[in-house]
């Protein structure tokens, strides 16, 4: 009922305030000038698409109607509007359904009768114990069978993940194979001498392209204020041609609630007003952009003609030749510029996707990243090692009398609730807390920011909703004290027999449960974008910002987050699809409904993303964790109920050591690659002249486009269509007039007018 409930309640919302996400998909007009200047339209090609708006009418009209609209998504569609990365993860998704029917068949046909055929458990035939791995005797053969099907479990596992990565095509960008990424350089060098060198050091060397990185952070947040005020001034520009009417408003945050004048919030006049900021962010951002240019960061994009040849030279840079221990780094090639441009500090990689590059966080770097990403991390888990899981945060609160009054009201509702609404706040509340530090520490690329946050987000889930409720602990805080107490041996069965009671098996269907339907709803919701969209249009000044705030309000799909969740609840499920074999049909609804989930919002509610292939292979990498925790689960058992010497025992930790021992040797050293299962296959895509490798003229413009950040491309077309700060709005808004030939502003008459018709009324 609540799972119907929460689906009615996003009914309402989609016609009530869902436009917020489809309006900025649909009319995002800087993200549309971005892609044009950058000829890299791929990007953003839903937002500039007629037929997205069109297929927005068509399919998703009506109270009920997205629900066959997911049906009707069809993969290429998804490819075109969403990207490669969201095609692979929605590929994986599909993987692990397979999977889970596979393991459903056999642990729900094989393995519970096996368990209900035990006698230790209660006589009640109803009774859930009776389908535990608790309700066969110690020494009973049939326990061979679980060991066994615990292996084939992680057979069948890296068999899932190895079709999926060999059914997958990951398409590199060919300018992305020519182009290295170099860290290190003086910063007095300059880009005719990069050019130089290479192509005196090594044989046959042509250089397209050297671009060097500037700090541009302060930049690209004066261009995106300046445009703001811009917009807002063409806003009201427009409306006094129309009512011929001035418009009032008052320019402190949340003005547009304000209804008193007192003293310090008096009103202005909003043409006058957003005139001065423009005219003020203006000055700002042309001597910033004076300034640019000498603050260099040491680091450079540089494109070669080839790919033999930017191999070549990455090989280079990056071989060992170890001498007596001394020095295991070879010397790379050298020219007369190597002194200058200190290439004996450089550090050498491929470059990353111009669209995953954070171009303002370029500046933090070196030992001011590394110190702020150690303080960040040295606080989350000084916080995590004590507030671990909802349980020990609310005891904790219980200490302060911060619920005991809620219980005097003696209300039932209420006392009942509260409770219940505190662990589930901090349920998604902790997670949030280690997703957030990732972002916070200013990572280079999107594909780090999501890879580092779902490595984060999948060991805090498994500690807080797994391995420590099964032992019956609250806090990594208890869990240390107990794993390194003198008597560990001594009352460590006790803490492993709580793995294997029947109501611990039952707290985790509940738990998968509860994350099928409430957690998916949730997911559909988005109550975190929705939350920060009322904030949002509360800070809002004027009509005008509140307006840029609807437009601009769709944010990118989170795939590290999206990861985490979704192995967490995986883990869980094959961890117990042995010893509680129940939980893998729900397991399995899980899996069905996060895939529809997922599948709307990427599609209508998420910008497009450009990642690369490490994310995905970093998550079949931890999805083969789920069949090792299973493999533990069952040694545990043996060894509390058998011993250790038992043969189940001794079979099922040579299994582990060996299992252990393949994943670090191919994660470590890159051994057992055909055992390995990642199997990508990578496709190179050409230019559209169809010219391998490239035309040096072709190739030099895509690359002056591309790795360069969007505002330096756009300061020389601002400057040159802006004028002075006294226009009237009119070259303001290029970012609105770009876009008037490739989309028709009919075409969101109806979704925009009813969004913004009666601002400047209410």
């Amino acid at each position: 009922m609540c799972f119907l409930g929460l689906l009615f309640v996003f009914s309402i919302l989609r016609k009530v305030a869902w436009d917020y996400g489809r309006l900025a998909l649909v009319t995002d007009a800087d993200s549309v000038a971005s892609a044009m200047q950058s000829q890299t339209p791929d990007r953003y090609e839903r937002l500039t698409s007629i037929s997205s708006s069109v297929d927005y009418d068509q399919r998703d009209t009506g109270f009920c109607s997205w629900l066959t609209a997911i049906f009707r998504i069809k993969d290429d569609e998804i490819r075109e509007k969403c990207g490669e990365d969201a095609v692979h993860y929605l590929s994986f998704q599909r993987h692990i359904i397979g999977l889970l029917v596979v393991v459903g068949v056999l642990s729900v046909g094989i393995v519970l009768p096996v368990n209900f055929s035990g006698n230790l458990q209660d006589g009640n035939a109803y009774s859930f114990g009776r389908t535990t791995i608790a309700n066969l005797r110690a020494h009973d053969n049939l326990l061979w069978l679980h060991t066994t099907f615990a292996f084939l479990y992680l057979l069948l596992t890296v068999y899932s993940m190895r079709r999926h990565t060999s059914k997958m095509h990951y398409k590199e960008d060919d300018l992305v194979k020519r182009t290295l990424f170099i860290n290190g350089i003086s910063k007095y060098a300059e880009e005719k001498d990069i050019k130089n060198h290479f192509e005196q050091a090594y044989e046959n060397c042509v250089v397209l392209e050297a671009r060097i990185c500037y700090d541009v952070a302060k930049l690209m947040y004066l261009d995106s204020e300046r445009k703001k005020a811009e917009r807002s001034k063409k806003f009201f520009t427009d409306l006094l041609a129309k009512e011929h009417v001035p418009t009032m408003i008052n320019p402190k945050p949340c003005g547009h609630l304000c209804c008193c004048v007192i003293k310090g919030c008096e009103q202005e006049e909003a043409i006058g007003y957003y005139t001065k900021l423009e005219c003020k962010l203006r000055d700002e951002y042309k001597k910033e952009r004076e300034k640019v240019n000498t603050k260099p960061l040491g680091m450079a994009f540089v494109t070669f003609q080839n790919e033999a040849m930017t191999a070549s030279i990455l090989k280079d840079f990056n071989a060992c030749q170890c001498q007596g221990g001394c020095r295991c780094r070879r010397e790379p090639k050298s020219s007369q510029f190597s002194t200058v441009l200190h290439t004996y500090n450089w550090t050498v990689t491929y470059a990353p996707d111009p669209q995953n590059v954070y171009w303002e966080h370029l500046s933090t770097a070196g030992f001011t990243w590394w110190a702020r990403c150690f303080v960040i991390n040295c606080l989350l888990f000084i916080l995590l090692f004590f507030l671990t899981t909802p349980a020990i945060i609310i005891s904790t609160m219980d200490r302060f009398n911060v619920t005991k009054p809620v219980q005097y009201l003696k209300n039932p509702i209420i006392t009942q609730f509260f409770p219940t609404l505190l662990l589930w706040s901090f349920s998604a509340l902790l997670p949030t807390i280690v997703y957030y530090s990732a972002f916070f520490e200013a990572h280079w690329t999107r594909s780090g920011e999501n890879r580092t946050t779902m490595h984060k987000c999948y060991t805090f889930l498994i500690f807080m909703v797994l391995l420590l409720p099964s032992l019956g602990l609250t806090s990594l805080d208890l869990f240390f004290r107990w794993l390194f107490d003198t008597q560990f041996l001594a009352k460590g069965s006790v803490r492993f027999e709580c793995v294997f009671l029947p109501d611990n098996g039952a707290f985790f269907v509940n738990y998968v449960i509860a994350s099928a339907f409430i957690g998916n709803a949730m997911d559909l919701l988005r109550i975190p974008g929705l939350l920060m969209y009322m904030i949002r249009l509360c800070l809002a000044r004027s009509a005008a910002e509140r307006r840029n705030v609807k437009r601009h309000q769709a944010y990118e799909f989170q795939f590290g987050a999206a990861y985490a969740w979704l192995m967490n609840v995986f883990t869980v499920v094959m961890t117990y699809s042995i010893t509680c074999p129940i939980i893998v049909p729900f397991g399995l609804m899980y899996m069905l409904l996060k895939h529809l989930v997922d599948r709307y919002n990427m599609y209508y509610a998420y910008l497009p993303s450009k990642l690369d292939k490490k994310i995905h292979s970093g998550a079949v990498n931890q999805v083969v964790a789920a069949p090792i925790l299973c493999l533990f689960w069952l040694l545990f058992f043996s060894v509390v109920r058998i011993g250790f010497e038992a043969p189940t025992s001794m079979f099922t930790l040579v299994v582990l050591i060996i299992t252990i021992t393949v994943c670090l040797s191919h994660v470590v050293f890159g051994h057992f690659k055909y055992l390995s299962a990642h199997n990508y296959k990578v496709d190179t895509r050409t230019d559209v002249d169809g010219v391998e490798n490239g035309g040096p003229q072709s190739i030099a413009m895509t690359s002056k486009a591309t790795y360069i950040a969007q505002v330096l491309q756009e300061s020389n077309s601002d400057e040159g269509g802006s004028g002075s700060g006294d226009d009237d709005g009119q070259g303001s808004s290029q970012d609105e007039d770009m876009i008037n030939p490739v989309v028709n502003e009919g075409d969101f008459q109806s979704g925009e007018e009813r969004l913004i018709a009666n601002e400047v009324r209410q």
